[in-house]
């Protein structure tokens, strides 16, 4: 197993990281406060082709989960306000059940994933429902497909797009096991997209917690010079190249699966290739990464990190959202330890059904308080 970026995807990192450092970044985020969306950069962005490079086959990019995270890591470092991952997560869902159009593909029509499974004829909490003209979404054992206006936007302190969107009217695209397995699948791509985001986040808060102390000065010195600040950061380049490494082996485990080889997560051998597994795994650990280097780069940053015109508060402010969006990390760990201490197991390939009968690959149950976490938490 290498996961080292290969010369193609050094090159994408090196395209998207000047495309996002031109056409994001804080002043950019803070204009698009509060809705979490800017749609000149859309606009921009649809020009690389981004929105469908995840897709396969003639008419998309045909780009690896793995070359996925690296564009969103870059998206994530420059606090991109775009609805990229839910969109390229859910545009290649609606590929593999062949209803992807042209829209949908170049990005003209943002389409969106209801992360948790509908709860009375509604999807609650979708983090770009408020931007996104497509919702898919599992309603029982059926994957459905909502289309229609973006819903009332919930205010949140992280500024992400998250509305409720209500399934009246919609399509269903396919049922039975394996819609519900497709759905699962593909949350776990969000998990693994969303935890690059958040290494992003994890880097560029320890770009700025770093640059602060080198220039701040106080005693005739630079803070930084003092050992009580060396060690809010000194252990921060270990959690995110943790982080990071976890969130590439998990985008390799989702290749694999495409590719119809099965994971393991076997703790007695300590093997662990199973992609839902490592997906989870990746979005805990840089969930803890992206709020602990965030906090303590705040920290050093004295009262100033709470003033909006210092960019940390930014990161501060995301990295949190996007680590409760889907569920209280507390229960994402106990997600996780089902997945692991439910014995040696197999994962199948996908259209293969349930990959684990006994485990639950998805996300929070229907009545659980994921709404008030996505929201109020961040306030």
């Amino acid at each position: 197993m290498d996961l080292d970026l290969t010369e193609d995807q050094e090159a994408i990192r090196d395209v998207f990281a000047d495309f996002f450092s031109s056409e994001t970044g804080p002043e950019r985020a803070r204009d698009a406060e509060p809705l979490g969306f800017d749609s000149r950069a859309w606009d921009r962005l649809m020009e690389t082709g981004a929105p469908g490079m995840g897709v396969g086959g003639s008419r998309g990019g045909g780009a690896t989960l793995a070359d996925l995270t690296v564009v969103v890591e870059e998206a994530g470092a420059h606090i991109a306000a775009l609805p990229l991952v839910d969109h390229m997560v859910a545009t290649r869902l609606l590929a593999k059940v062949g209803v992807c159009d042209d829209d949908a593909l170049v990005g003209r029509t943002i389409v969106g994933l209801a992360i948790r499974p509908a709860q009375d004829g509604t999807a609650r909490t979708v983090p770009t429902g408020a931007v996104a003209r497509r919702v898919v979404a599992l309603d029982g054992d059926a994957l459905v497909l909502v289309e229609g206006d973006p819903g009332a936007h919930l205010e949140n302190h992280g500024c992400l797009p998250l509305a409720h969107r209500p399934l009246a009217g919609a399509t269903v695209l396919a049922e039975g096991p394996d819609a519900v397995a497709a759905y699962r699948r593909t949350l776990d791509e969000w998990r693994t997209l969303t935890a690059s985001t958040l290494v992003g986040i994890t880097r560029r808060a320890l770009d700025l917690g770093v640059g602060y102390v080198k220039e701040r000065r106080q005693f005739g010195r630079p803070i930084g010079s003092f050992q009580a600040i060396q060690h809010l950061l000194a252990d921060l380049p270990g959690l995110l190249d943790g982080a990071r490494l976890l969130t590439a082996k998990a985008a390799w485990a989702g290749d694999r699966a495409v590719a119809g080889q099965a994971g393991v997560a076997d703790i007695g051998d300590n093997e662990i290739t199973d992609f839902a597994a490592l997906a989870c795994m990746a979005l805990v650990s840089a969930g803890e990464a992206a709020t602990t280097a965030t906090d303590r780069s705040l920290h050093v940053h004295g009262g100033y990190g709470f003033s909006e015109e210092y960019d940390i508060q930014l990161y501060f402010r995301r990295a949190r959202a996007l680590t409760v969006v889907l569920d209280d990390p507390a229960r994402e760990c106990r997600r996780l330890a089902d997945l692991l201490l439910a014995g040696p197991a197999t994962s199948s390939p996908p259209g293969a059904g349930s990959d684990r009968n006994s485990v639950p690959h998805g996300g929070p149950e229907p009545g659980g308080d994921a709404d008030h976490l996505a929201t109020g938490a961040t306030r």
